[in-house]
């Protein structure tokens, strides 16, 4: 049976919907950066979407052709995660989608190095003869986060995040948008498939003492 990181790490892919706070460990991604309104047709974010998919199924599926990657197991591809920001936001101020600031990424498995990922970049252009420059290999360590599953609407968000900073500022920490720490979300729905009241986010932000 296939490796599925979100039944094996449920700690980091299926919080409660109430907040919690985890230690998150390094991970490698297959990432792209863009910018503006992800909504919008034909946005940078809808565009990088594709691209993701299109190297992580070719790692995934190296399995059938000749570029054998060490240590290797079948797995189930992660679910799609933004980082997000505003230039001069603390956090995100959701009525100014037009000045989102993201990297969409999908995690890599940990046997994925640097050379097998650039062999798929080499690949996917060879063999569906598209540009895949802006897809970058990117190795995040977010560390010490609150956490928490919101069901619904995107544009509800702030409500849970409200929630968030009320948990830990009682527990004694603070959120910390400093140094590279930036706004999570981890999409386990597919919006063009689930009503937005139903759809569930995981929503992590990152914490200090």
């Amino acid at each position: 049976m296939a490796f599925d990181y979100k039944k094996e790490y449920k700690e980091f892919y299926m919080p409660k919907n109430k907040p919690e706070i985890v230690e998150v460990p390094p991970m490698n991604y297959i990432a792209v950066r863009g910018s503006g309104n992800p909504n919008e047709e034909g946005s940078e974010y809808k565009q990088s979407i594709g691209l993701l998919y299109a190297i992580a199924f070719m790692i995934k599926m190296s399995k059938m052709g000749s570029h054998k990657i060490e240590g290797y197991f079948d797995y189930v591809v992660p679910p799609l995660e933004g980082f997000w920001w505003q230039e001069n936001t603390e956090g995100i101020d959701y009525g100014r989608k037009e000045d989102f600031q993201f990297i969409s990424v999908i995690r890599l498995p940990d046997f994925v190095t640097k050379e097998d990922f650039d062999w798929a970049i080499d690949e996917a252009t060879r063999k569906k003869k598209q540009d895949f420059s802006k897809v970058e290999f990117l190795a995040y360590d977010e560390g010490l986060c609150v956490q928490c599953m919101h069901i619904g609407s995107y544009d509800n968000e702030p409500e849970t995040i409200d929630k968030m900073n009320d948990f830990i500022e009682q527990q004694g920490y603070r959120t910390d948008f400093s140094g590279g720490r930036l706004h999570h979300e981890i999409y386990l729905s597919d919006a063009r498939r689930v009503a937005p009241e139903k759809l569930k986010t995981v929503i992590r932000h990152p914490i200090i003492k």
